[in-house]
């Protein structure tokens, strides 16, 4: 005979269904390990089933030290924005966001096969698939990033709820709060004027030659003659890298100022030249094709699987 605290014990340790941690129990003769062991391979079978539907809701998380010199960021999937708020999808995207600044490694498929900080038993993949058995959506570990500095400080900036997050780097040989405000300031300036580069060096030259060869025909298109169309072509692009440029933007919290006039000054408050050598702007679900599905006819296609 099964007993309900048995029951409770392993849905407390699994997060799996009463009635699965029954059968478990009952199947494994009470053995509370074996039947851990029993759900786990269940949940990786349902986990299985549910790789194949797109997660493009979730998360951005970030994680800053508390000396401000070494950070993560990550973006982690589910299906749903219910899911999103999950506490235990959020807490799992932080601690990630903890293991991507500590990490040696740069590609996600290594990451995911590191220990989890929150649970060195498992690898962060095994602990995915068991919130997923858990949850019950489809995630997955997007991408990551990680800043370090020696002379300076990192801010990040999390917008809507994690829709969007950012990471700055400010190097400065005197760092002081002053700095410490500007990395933030500019982490919000990130999320919302979404710069593609940090200064005119870093654009790549091909990007630049498509957007001549495209003011180009719009020149010639208005009906300009072809004698000033050069000229105009290069003020459009001039135009075009202030505002892809994180240094030669307009800042947002003062339209009197750009980002490279901003850091000119703090550097003279603080007696150092300050610069922005770094930045990294995560949306969340960018490049996904989510598809869009009829809830009703969803609903319905799963009572029908039920019967």
């Amino acid at each position: 005979m099964i007993s309900a605290k048995a029951v409770k014990e392993l849905r407390e340790r699994t997060g799996a269904g009463m009635m699965d941690c029954k059968k478990a129990l009952t199947e494994t003769e009470g053995d509370m390990d074996k039947a851990v062991e029993l759900l786990r391979e269940k949940g990786l079978a349902a986990a299985a089933k549910k790789a194949g539907r797109v997660a493009a809701e979730g998360v951005i998380a970030t994680y800053v030290s508390e000396d401000k010199k070494t950070a993560g960021i990550v973006e982690v999937n589910c299906e749903t924005d219910f899911v999103a708020i999950n506490e235990d999808f959020i807490n799992f995207a932080n601690n990630l966001a903890k293991m991507a600044s500590l990490t040696s490694n740069t590609e996600i498929e290594a990451l995911v096969e590191e220990k989890y900080i929150a649970d060195e038993t498992k690898t962060v993949k095994e602990f995915l698939t068991e919130l997923i058995a858990k949850i019950g959506e489809n995630m997955n570990v997007r991408r990551f990033a990680k800043f370090n500095v020696e002379n300076g400080t990192i801010a990040s900036y999390i917008h809507g709820g994690g829709r969007i997050g950012v990471l700055t780097k400010v190097e400065c040989e005197k760092a002081s709060d002053i700095t410490e405000v500007v990395a933030k300031d500019l982490a919000m300036q990130v999320a919302a004027a979404n710069p593609l580069y940090l200064d005119e060096t870093s654009v790549d030259q091909e990007a630049i030659e498509k957007e001549k060869e495209l003011f180009r025909v719009q020149a010639l298109n208005e009906g300009k003659p072809e004698n000033i169309v050069d000229k105009m072509v290069i003020g459009r692009v001039k135009k075009y890298l202030k505002e892809i440029c994180l240094v030669d933007q307009v800042w947002v919290k003062n339209g009197d100022y750009t980002i490279t006039k901003l850091l000119q000054e703090k550097s003279k408050e603080v007696g150092a030249e300050m610069k922005v050598t770094d930045f990294v702007r995560f949306e969340r679900g960018e490049g996904i094709e989510k598809k869009e599905e009829n809830f009703a006819e969803e609903v319905a296609k799963q009572m029908q699987q039920g019967k």
